[in-house]
């Protein structure tokens, strides 16, 4: 199975976070969710998952 990345540097934001989770995907915006809400005020739901699920990317492999 993949690993999934979620990098909040590809966001823009006011805090300019650099904060990158990688997992499963189900981890990831989950983790990722709850660090919108914490970190940047973001509301949880489901939009904001499938926000998050739609900005996901293949973790890519270290040669």
């Amino acid at each position: 199975m993949t690993r999934k990345v979620a990098d909040c540097r590809k966001h823009p934001s006011v805090s300019h976070c650099s904060l990158t989770i990688a997992g499963e995907e189900e981890e990831v915006v989950r983790a990722a969710a709850e660090h919108a809400v914490s970190v940047h005020e973001h509301t949880d739901g489901p939009e904001l998952r499938e926000q998050i699920r739609a900005s996901l990317e293949d973790e890519k492999a270290n040669a």
